[in-house]
């Protein structure tokens, strides 16, 4: 028997999943979760929480969330796509970070602002995931509709707009840089980063005909990596000397530094901003008890970004994945914690590993929950 993937082609994080699932040699299916098998067997097991990804195993087993999937198959595989060494092990983690919470500004606007090019598209695949009834093209377009207004909610609005176009097509020559010279993030094979960051650049980016025809125009290479992530082989062709494994010496690229360097301008100060928010939340939610639900936003963030203010929502996903990457440097030996710290300070994320929110998040039952 197969594992069952329950997810969209459209869906930002089952890109994410899926992605891993082919690299990883799992083998799986792929459905909507919309059938009434997934409505009485798995959503019941997945905290009554219909998000996408859920993985159903062939045993029953239901994991809900992208990082929970990888999370299951790294522990039954010895961390196959985890880096040991100090540098290595950080940045990659970092990237997941990133992937998951620091790229939905570009990913959203991509999608939602451009409807000559993307509407017929997104129709269509909204439709797609509805139940085959009367009603299903309504339900599909309604559907679009929330999604096109949760846009706004991560800060997209006419006064920033110029400004993420902007941010992301500096990004886009960045990582074609990297992904002239490297065919993953860190080597001759895809790390947990990759994955993190496949979420936006394909299921968004790489995908929805603006942005898709955009990074084929602009950045080639980039294109390059997206298909790759998306095979079960290598796919090294164009780089023949390359061995299928991480750069040796724990060594971080000098075109991978740039791209965090350019990343940090937007991820740092969102970072801070959403961590101070939600610690404001936190101080006043005196009778919060412990497993309870972490919802997806507790109010908004403010900050500037290139003299361009930012109001976007405070997110506490993005600390619970954080706290992976603070617990990993946590671990390593004062001689490996300074050479991380060196290379944060490099990339102009020297504080990020001191931003921290009052409350930790756990999972319990399949849910991100309080401690």
């Amino acid at each position: 028997m197969k594992a069952t993937l329950y997810g969209s082609a459209l869906s930002l994080y089952t890109g994410r999943a899926r992605s891993y699932l082919i690299k990883a040699g799992i083998d799986y299916l792929e459905d909507i979760p919309n059938t009434p098998h997934f409505a009485n067997n798995v959503l019941p097991k997945a905290g009554g929480r219909q998000s996408m990804p859920t993985l159903e195993l062939p045993d029953g087993t239901v994991i809900r969330d992208g990082a929970a999937i990888i999370d299951h198959f790294e522990a039954a595989s010895q961390n196959g796509f985890s880096p040991t060494s100090p540098k290595q092990r950080i940045v990659s983690l970092l990237f997941d970070v990133i992937g998951a919470e620091g790229l939905l500004r570009p990913a959203m606007h991509y999608r939602w602002n451009f409807a000559e090019e993307n509407l017929k598209f997104l129709e269509f695949h909204f439709e797609s995931m509805m139940p085959d009834r009367p009603d299903r093209k309504e339900k599909g377009v309604a559907a679009a509709n929330r999604m096109r207004s949760a846009a706004v909610g991560f800060g997209v609005v006419p006064t920033t707009m110029a400004m993420v176009e902007t941010l992301y097509m500096e990004l886009m020559e960045k990582l074609n840089k990297h992904f002239s010279v490297h065919p993953y993030l860190l080597g001759g094979k895809p790390c947990i980063g990759d994955f993190g960051i496949m979420a936006p650049l394909y299921g968004h980016l790489g995908r929805d005909p603006a942005p898709l025809a955009l990074m084929q125009r602009k950045a080639i290479r980039l294109f390059r990596w997206v298909e790759r992530m998306n095979r079960p082989d290598a796919d090294i062709g164009e780089f023949e000397s390359t061995e299928e494994s991480y750069l040796e010496g724990d060594q971080i690229p000098d075109t991978l530094l740039e791209v965090l360097k350019h990343i940090a301008i937007d991820f740092m100060p969102e970072t801070s901003a959403a961590a101070q928010s939600i610690n404001a939340w936190l101080d006043e939610q005196t009778d919060l008890a412990a497993n309870t639900q972490v919802m997806r936003g507790v109010g908004n963030c403010e900050f500037e970004l290139r003299g361009t203010h930012i109001s976007a929502l405070a997110q506490p996903y993005r600390f619970y994945l954080l706290k992976r990457v603070q617990d990993a440097f946590k671990d390593l030996d004062a001689v490996a914690q300074a050479e991380v710290q060196s290379l944060l300070t490099a990339c102009n994320m020297s504080g990020l590993l001191n931003i921290k929110i009052n409350r930790e998040i756990g999972r319990q039952k399949n849910l991100e929950v309080w401690i």
